[in-house]
């Protein structure tokens, strides 16, 4: 079947599905299914534990 023989529900439904499979490619999470070291996991509780914090000038100037 051709482009040109598409109705305009088929066509749109078919820029529809190949959208959102880009969209989903483009979004999806690439570490998704990988576990964190434990040396990552006890970092990541001591810095969301601690009460310093950087500001957005202090991030922005680096």
């Amino acid at each position: 079947m051709k482009v040109a023989d598409f109705t305009v529900g088929e066509l749109q439904a078919l820029i529809r599905q190949v959208v959102h499979e880009e969209l989903q490619d483009l979004l999806a999470d690439p570490d998704k299914g990988l576990e964190l070291t434990d040396e990552i996991q006890t970092r990541l509780r001591l810095s969301v534990g601690s009460s310093e914090r950087i500001s957005l000038e202090g991030v922005k100037t680096g």
